[in-house]
């Protein structure tokens, strides 16, 4: 389990530069728009061999200044509640302003660890200017320069020396763990309600692992596994239900903590940014993955409906479309049944072992068809393959050049791979070794 730190602070004072810089991602690119990019708020990242996950707070905000005060200061008490360390920064340029000062006064009286950052001192004049920062009764200060990388390392030294020692979970039971995530209002709780029944088949409530999500231990019609449920974290007074950051955050340890993630979302509102956004970060964590369109019982719909609605969703999750997509109704309990025997197919293809001989005697001749394409006059010849002792799926192809095998041709096998033994649900790894 890794440590959460989210970034805090004002907008522009550089928390997406130096995000993208420690998750190092040039694909989530800076830009004056605000949108949701597949990675803008969320990465993993790791320092001294100590891996945390890293929530930018900075994406999630759109609006006038005046909304964004408010805004802000809810992000702020988010991340006091839900993160194990805070990166608070501010921007040299601008000195100590109003809004640095609400969000310090916040801050002061948390009992995690908080980094004051000063942003943009990429000289010795600017350097002096951070003096001033002192003023917000934080203590000593980092000075950094996100744009080029200097100062993050004495940063982040002190950073992953404060995060606490996540103790690795012990796992008695060993039951698949399955969670369900989503938007909020996507009809999580109802689904779960929906499952679990009046006669509430369930056989204890343990709190979950994380301080939030709820354990339910189901067993029903043969099935024996544990919900994780992000519906019914404790909801705090403070915090308005549809805050994008919210959910991305809860889901995010609930995520952490799965087998299976199954990401329910309303069929009104379709497969949007905030969807996708959960929908990736259990891609990146290589979990496996059920689509669960909900409230299907409500759409108008004719006998195209549901080819078209799951090409749509399958367009935007190119190029990893082996996923299998549930129209579901928690109200009407319309395949609810279907989609729990899904996530427990998916969950057997995560955990499945194929003996190293089978691979190379299907996969061997189809390479030998098809050999990657040539680079610069040399030819790739690839002579082994087997899959790695890891909880998720992922293989070694051993070749004599492992660095002229590009994207496409890694695709390539990968899509071989799912063709001849069932990946469906499930991210796969291909690493091309050295032979």
């Amino acid at each position: 389990m890794s440590n959460i730190v989210a970034i805090v602070g004002r907008p522009n004072v550089g928390k997406s530069t130096f995000f993208n810089r420690l998750i190092q991602r040039r694909e989530a690119i800076v830009d004056a728009v605000s949108g949701v990019t597949r990675d803008r708020h969320y990465g993993k990242s790791d320092w001294n061999g100590k891996e945390f996950s890293l929530i930018d707070t900075g994406g999630y905000v759109v609006g006038s200044d005046d909304i964004f005060e408010a805004e802000i200061d809810k992000q702020v008490e988010l991340a006091i509640d839900e993160a194990d360390a805070i990166i608070f920064m501010v921007d040299v340029e601008d000195g100590v302003t109003g809004m640095d000062e609400d969000v310090a006064n916040l801050l002061r009286k948390v009992k995690k660890p908080v980094f004051l950052v000063v942003n943009k001192v990429d000289n010795g004049k600017r350097a002096e200017d951070a003096v001033e920062f002192y003023a917000l009764g934080l203590g000593d200060y980092y000075t950094i320069a996100s744009i080029n990388g200097s100062g993050t390392g004495d940063l982040l030294d002190a950073l992953v020396e404060a995060l606490p020692e996540k103790e690795e979970e012990v796992i008695e039971n060993e039951l698949p763990r399955f969670a369900v995530v989503g938007r909020p209002n996507a009809g999580k709780s109802s689904f779960i309600n929906a499952l679990i029944g009046e006669d509430r088949y369930i056989v204890t409530d343990i709190a979950g692992t994380t301080r939030d999500s709820i354990d339910t231990k189901y067993n029903r019609f043969g099935f024996e596994f544990n919900l994780v449920d992000t519906a019914g974290i404790r909801r705090k007074a403070k915090v308005k239900e549809d805050l994008e950051f919210y959910s991305v955050m809860r889901s995010v340890r609930a995520i952490e903590h799965a087998d299976v993630c199954l990401v329910v979302l309303d069929a009104n509102r379709g497969f949007d940014g905030q969807v996708q956004n959960i929908f990736w970060l259990a891609e990146r964590n290589r979990k496996g993955i059920v689509i669960l369109v909900n409230k299907w019982d409500l759409v108008e719909k004719d006998h195209k409906s549901v080819k078209d609605y799951e090409k749509a969703i399958r367009k935007q999750i190119e190029p990893f479309t082996d996923v299998p997509i549930i129209f579901i109704s928690a109200l009407t309990k319309q395949r609810i049944f279907k989609a729990i025997e899904t996530a427990v197919e998916v969950y057997k293809n995560r955990s499945k072992k194929i003996k190293t001989s089978k691979l190379n005697e299907i996969l061997l001749p189809i390479i030998e068809h098809y050999p990657p394409p040539a680079y610069k006059g040399k030819f790739v010849k690839i002579k082994y393959i087997m899959q790695l002792p890891t909880p998720q799926p992922q293989f070694a192809f051993f070749c004599n050049l492992p660095q002229y095998v590009k994207d496409p041709y890694r695709r390539f096998l990968e899509n071989k791979l799912r063709e001849h033994f069932d990946f469906n649900g499930v991210p796969i790894s291909v690493y091309m070794r050295k032979k």
